[in-house]
Parts: structure tokens; C-alpha cells; sequence
């Protein structure tokens, strides 16, 4: 799991020796190196290692260096590549025939025709069917200059970001924690969408393997008293007030035991996600192998919750940077077993390394509703109306807000930049609430906290539709600060014993599901959404085309839409052709 793939970096050359080859040698080998260097250098996986990239030992000025390329390309596990090169080349000689991601860069410089190679290398890409992404700086350089202009790098950056997501997630699974959530469609895991756009395999385990595991003592014991060591210590003294009729309201052992097994039901999901060499030295080797699942889904309700604690503890935790072993990358565990939510966590996940927030896109509140219940105005970028992003289970604690760039703004850090103040403020502003058993008969407890305003962030959702396919949706905004009592009426509304994000997205009056904040709620094509901090949009666009998903509703300017540049010859309005470009193709796996 923790083996990443690379980026081959392909100096292509003019091939005739004699004079014009070997003046383009140098000048040829340290673009690639210029661009290894700007990727490793701004780029980091999962783990926090640099993106790795690997070179082609030689320029590629003829088939057979090409080939060569590709041998070690595969020996050394690259997943994508980007072309390089400041000259004229022989474009189907000296092309990458690999069906994964690909980029050229064909350096803007008027002594050699680097933009003549990268406008008929591009061509042969759509000719024989690979798209690929053409990098063209805007402004001409200098044949000596090796500098990576801003425009450029942009570009390199945004496709090497979407390009190591698509290769980590190859060959990966998707575990199903039980099977189908409450009649959502989206927990009816689709395997086809699995295997032929993403790659990956599905796998599933019925909810009584937990009960097994609990009852064999399948998770390592001294792991489990030190994950109840922490809990006491930053958990149990959150815990809230219970909000249950009284005849309804479990005691206080009851509630003691209810901690003990949702930190074993954290312990085991996360075996079962990505194995537990510890299990291996108790003598369970089957066990500790865990399914290779880069994302997962918890069913819960309402088989499991009706009898069992509820999956909140479970999901929140997992789902955060940190928990009783320190500070570590977040995993991706969706509520529900809603699949198709889980995959737009997993998308903000590896392009950001950012802990993912699962919600329900509860309610659309607008400023007269507001009015009329509060007798308040909505203020500031509140002042259009706001959607209320609530959920009892997955919403990362990183969500809090609490911990602060080095100017005190709010962020949710990745996770080499958390610290351990972020960790304890994050902890010391979630209340744990024992379940609402009217929802969850069974107990448990569910986090509770308000998300900090003004942070960056970007909503997206995965969709199926039949006889169309998976199709996107984006929507980038911003969290919002409510006045207090305002917020407490209307979280009062729902069910407070739940995390509250306020969301206020980004107009565009011209788009249509854009031209007011309803519009946005009205046009969402599911209950949940997922959550990331940052403006993505442009780096979802771009990961999404090289997947052949079509993006379905965004509110990015069309001039940073970033596709490979066949989707220029599907016509000249950028939704339409995205469409067509992805029938045309066709999903990246499908055989």
C-alpha cells in the first residue's frame, strides 16, 4: 500500500545526428530535469515522500530509444509521463504509445520548432486514440533558458497532481463494510465503474465479521489499550450532555462499554482496510493480509445500528489526520457504504492529502428564512444564503477548523504541517454526543462540532446515471461564520449532536446552477457531498478527464479547464465536448 508509483519524464530529440542532434543534447536532458525537480519538489504522496519521477537514460530520437524508455519506465513502476523536448522530433517514432496519463511540454523558443513537434506529436495522440495533455508556455524563450516559465509549471503541477491520484488508485480496492445503506443508491456498489474507470477491484466483508473479531480478540490488544488510554484522556471528557428521553438514555455503563467498542470497531476496520502485521505474530495470517483498500464504506444503518453502536466514532476517526498513534495521512471511510460519495472523498484525498469531510447536503437556507426564524440577517458571504453540511458519521475532526496557518487563518493541514497544538485544539473543540436512539437504537456517540468560517473549500459529488455513466459535480466556496444564536436555532432544527458546516458556494450569475446559492442546492444530483479544503475544482476537472468522467456542473472560469487536447476537436463549447470526448473514449480500464 505504501509503494507509489512515479512520473517518467520523456526528453524527446531531433533524431538526425550530425551536428543538429548533438546541439540539443544538454539543452534537451535539463528540461527533464527541470521538470523532475519542479514535480518532486512541490508534489508529495500519501505518506509525505516527494512524488518520485524517473528519466529516460538517454534523449528519444528514434523508435528504438523509445521502446527503451518504456522497458524502464515499467521496471521502475511509472504510472503516468510527461514529454519534454525543445525542438522538432519524429512525432510517432519518439511518442508514448502507453495507454496511462501523458503530457507534452514543447518548449516556446523561436531557434528550434518546439511547438511544430508538440503540435504533431499531439495530433498522432488523437490520431491513434491517447489523448494527451499539450503544455505550451505563453510567452517565447530564450534556447539557453532553461527556467520553468509560471504558466507552464502550472500545468506541469496540475496534471502530475491528477496523474499520481489516477496511478495510486490502480490496482487498489474499494472495501464494503456490509452492503446497501438505507434504499441509497449510492451504497449499491457498482464493480463495473470500479474496474473500468478507475481501476480498482471491489471487495466486501459482512458486518458480522467485526462481532468475530471482537469476540476472537482479533486486534492487537496492546494497540487497543492505548487507543482506550487516549480516548479517556481526549474523548470520554467531551463526552455531552445526553439528549435522549430518559427512558431511552443508556446508563453509565452501558455508555463505558459503548466506548470500549467503538475504539475495537476502529481498530478492526482499519485491519480489514489495510491489513495488520501484528495479527500475523498472533497466529492470524489470513486476517492480517486486510482487503488493499485505499477507501472503504461503512454500512451501519440500519441492520448494524439497530442493535449495535452506531459507526460515528469509527468514521470521524478514521477519516481525521491523527489519532492514539499521533499525527498519520487520513484514510477514506465513507457513511452509508455510499460508494459514489466515498470516490469524490478519495479524488480530494489524493490531490490534496487532506483529510475528506462526508455530509449531508441537508438544507438550502435563504435569507428570509433565515429572517423569519431567527428574526436575523445573514451577513458578510453568508448574506445570499447558505447550505447546511450535517452528517452524523464521517466528517473528519480536521473539519473543525481549528488548526491555523501561520497568519491564525483556519485550515485543515495535511498532515506533516499538523502539529501537536492543532491535534488537541482540534480534540478540545468536538463534543462526543451519545447517539440520538431514535436513529440509532443501538447507541454510540457522535461527534459534534461547528466548522470554523473562511476556509477555502470545494463540495463534489460522483453520480451515476444509466446509459450515460459517472458524471462529476463541483462546486467551490467557502465555510461561513453564522452569528451564534443563529446558528443554534437553526442547527436545532436538525440534530445537534451533530458537525455542522455552513457552505456558501461561489456564484456565476451566467451558469445556470450557479446563479444563487438554491440554484446549487437544487441542482445537487444526491443527498451527500464531499468536503475538501482548498479551490480543487481545476485539479477534479482535470483528474476527471483523464478518467473519461464527465463533469456535469462546476463553477471554474473555462479559461482553467485543463483536458487533453483532442477535447478540442469535440466542438468549441467546453461542457459539450467533454461529453463527446468521454463517449468517444470510453472508461480508461474497460476492455
Amino acid at each position: 500500500m505504501n509503494k507509489y508509483p512515479k512520473i517518467g519524464i520523456r526528453p524527446t530529440i531531433d533524431g538526425r545526428q550530425g551536428g543538429i542532434r548533438e546541439s540539443l543534447e544538454e539543452k534537451t536532458m535539463n528540461l527533464a530535469k527541470a521538470v523532475a525537480d519542479l514535480i518532486s519538489s512541490n508534489l508529495r504522496n500519501g505518506d509525505g515522500s516527494p512524488v518520485e519521477c524517473v528519466i529516460s537514460d538517454t534523449t528519444i530520437g528514434r523508435v528504438a530509444e523509445a521502446a527503451a524508455c518504456a522497458a524502464k519506465f515499467e521496471r521502475e513502476g511509472v504510472g503516468s509521463t510527461i514529454t519534454v523536448t525543445s525542438c522538432w522530433c519524429y512525432g510517432s517514432e519518439t511518442m508514448d504509445m502507453n495507454p496511462w496519463p501523458k503530457a507534452v511540454w514543447g518548449f516556446n523558443g523561436t531557434e528550434r520548432p518546439g511547438a511544430v513537434y508538440l503540435a504533431a506529436v499531439l495530433a498522432a495522440h488523437s490520431q491513434k486514440g491517447l489523448p494527451a495533455f499539450g503544455i505550451y508556455g505563453h510567452d517565447v524563450q530564450d534556447l539557453q533558458d532553461n527556467t520553468i516559465p509560471e504558466d507552464v509549471a502550472e500545468k506541469i503541477l496540475r496534471f502530475a497532481r491528477s496523474a499520481q491520484a489516477v496511478a495510486t488508485m490502480r490496482g487498489k480496492s474499494y472495501l464494503s463494510m456490509g452492503s446497501v445503506c438505507m434504499g441509497i443508491a449510492g451504497s449499491i456498489v457498482s464493480t463495473d465503474f470500479f474496474e473500468d474507470y478507475l481501476g480498482m477491484r471491489c471487495e466486501s466483508i459482512d458486518l458480522t465479521e467485526f462481532i468475530r473479531r471482537m469476540e476472537l480478540g482479533i486486534y492487537d490488544h496492546e494497540e487497543y489499550a492505548k487507543a482506550m488510554a487516549w480516548t479517556e484522556k481526549y474523548c470520554k471528557p467531551r463526552e455531552a450532555a445526553d439528549r435522549n428521553r430518559p427512558e431511552k438514555a443508556k446508563t453509565r455503563e452501558e455508555k463505558d462499554q459503548d466506548w470500549e467498542f467503538v475504539v475495537k470497531m476502529t481498530l478492526i476496520a482499519r485491519d480489514l482496510m489495510t491489513g495488520n502485521p501484528k495479527l500475523h505474530e498472533m497466529g492470524f495470517q489470513e486476517e492480517a493480509l486486510g482487503h488493499n483498500a485505499i477507501a472503504g464504506g461503512f454500512q451501519g444503518q440500519r441492520q448494524w445500528t439497530d442493535f449495535y453502536p452506531n459507526g460515528d466514532f469509527t468514521e470521524a476517526l478514521m477519516n481525521t489526520s491523527f489519532d492514539w498513534n499521533g499525527i498519520r495521512e487520513a484514510y477514506v471511510l465513507a457513511t452509508e457504504n455510499d460508494a459514489c460519495n466515498g470516490i469524490a472523498m478519495l479524488f480530494g484525498h489524493l490531490l490534496t492529502n487532506r483529510g475528506q469531510q462526508f455530509s449531508d447536503v441537508r438544507t438550502y437556507w435563504s435569507p428570509e428564512a433565515v429572517r423569519r426564524v431567527t428574526s436575523k440577517e445573514l451577513t458578510g458571504i453568508a448574506k445570499n444564503g447558505i447550505i447546511h453540511l450535517i452528517n452524523s458519521g464521517a466528517t473528519t475532526l480536521d473539519a473543525t477548523g481549528q488548526a491555523t496557518d501561520a497568519n491564525g487563518n483556519p485550515e485543515m493541514k495535511q498532515p506533516w504541517d499538523l502539529t501537536q497544538e492543532d491535534v488537541e485544539k482540534c480534540l478540545a473543540n468536538t463534543n462526543w454526543c451519545p447517539a440520538n436512539r431514535d436513529y440509532f437504537r443501538g447507541g454510540g456517540f457522535s461527534s459534534n462540532f461547528l466548522t470554523k468560517g473562511g476556509m477555502p473549500v470545494t463540495m463534489s459529488r460522483l453520480n451515476l446515471v444509466k446509459g450515460l455513466g459517472p458524471v462529476l459535480q463541483i462546486a467551490e466556496g467557502w465555510t461561513a461564520e453564522l452569528d451564534p444564536e443563529v446558528h443554534r436555532t437553526l442547527d436545532e432544527r436538525t440534530d445537534p449532536t451533530w458537525p455542522t458546516t455552513w457552505f456558501v458556494p461561489r456564484l456565476m450569475p451566467e451558469r445556470d446552477a450557479f446563479k444563487d446559492v438554491y440554484s446549487v442546492m437544487n441542482n445537487w444530483g444526491a443527498n451527500h457531498g464531499a468536503l475538501t479544503y482548498g479551490h480543487i475544482g481545476k485539479d477534479l476537472i482535470t483528474l476527471a478527464s483523464m478518467l473519461r468522467i464527465p463533469v456535469c456542473m462546476h463553477n471554474i472560469a473555462d479559461v482553467d479547464v485543463f483536458r487533453p487536447s483532442a477535447w478540442n476537436a469535440f466542438g468549441m463549447d467546453k461542457e459539450g465536448s467533454d461529453y463527446r470526448a468521454c463517449s468517444t473514449y470510453g472508461p480508461l480500464y474497460k476492455k
